[in-house]
């Protein structure tokens, strides 16, 4: 895609099934990619697609500060940042007060604290990409999802928000929304709420229209056409990436 080969990128929680698809599709496109996690990297996946990796608390200000400043001296200002990282937690009206803090912090917060300390280096590049992990579950009520939707609701919102603040300095603000996606963090849903995996993927296929479920790397690629030159008159958008599920 036009306009990516050589730009420097940020994704955050590169290490889940989204992020690292998005990490290693930009890398695929010629940028360089530093992953931030919040894991320990032990099985070396960044350095298997060639990406630099730092493990990151996305809710820690200083720890987010002292990174963001790291990757630019190390490969350079970052043009391209992909809020991936998100924790999953799915409870309803009964949530607690630190369920929500769980939620909000990642979610929301480490969202807008990455953002607050990359924008700087887009400015002194005279331009950026931001694109924010949002969901379907921004758009729709799900039972027993008020935590997890709440949070992609915000990142819609934070997204419409900074692409006015940030489009007279040439910043693109856009999210990327996908629906069901076969990935380890599906199944892994599937295991903590005791849920049959084949039963959960004949219900999400019943959802949407297309009659496969997507990976991974069909995200990837949205996430990517956002960063590029090929979606530069795209700011402020969502990018629904989801079979069809939202249009039933």
């Amino acid at each position: 895609m036009r306009g990516l080969k050589d730009k420097v990128a940020i994704v955050t929680g590169g290490l889940g099934d989204l992020g690292y698809a998005s990490a290693s599709r930009l890398l695929e496109e010629g940028c360089r990619v530093a992953i931030f996690d919040n894991r320990d990297d032990a099985d070396g996946a960044a350095a298997k697609i060639g990406a630099a990796f730092h493990r990151v608390d996305i809710t820690d200000e200083d720890s987010v500060e002292h990174t963001c400043g790291q990757v630019e001296v190390e490969i350079g200002p970052v043009g391209i940042l992909v809020n991936a990282a998100a924790i999953f937690l799915c409870e309803g009206v009964d949530a607690t007060p630190d369920q929500w803090k769980s939620m909000l912090q990642v979610n929301v917060m480490g969202t807008s604290l990455v953002t607050k300390h990359i924008v700087p280096q887009m400015r002194r590049l005279g331009g950026g990409s931001i694109v924010n992990f949002s969901s379907i579950s921004g758009f729709v009520g799900q039972r027993r999802f008020a935590t997890y939707n709440a949070t992609k609701f915000a990142v819609r919102g934070l997204t419409k928000c900074w692409a006015q603040d940030l489009a007279p300095e040439r910043i693109r603000v856009n999210s990327i929304c996908p629906g069901y996606v076969v990935s380890r963090s599906f199944e892994g849903v599937c295991d903590r709420f005791d849920l049959d995996y084949e039963e959960e993927k004949r219900k999400a296929l019943s959802i949407q229209l297309l009659p496969d479920l997507p990976g991974p790397e069909g995200v990837a690629a949205g996430v990517a056409f956002l960063a590029s030159d090929d979606a530069a008159i795209m700011t402020g958008s969502d990018l629904v990436v989801d079979a069809g599920y939202l249009a039933k």
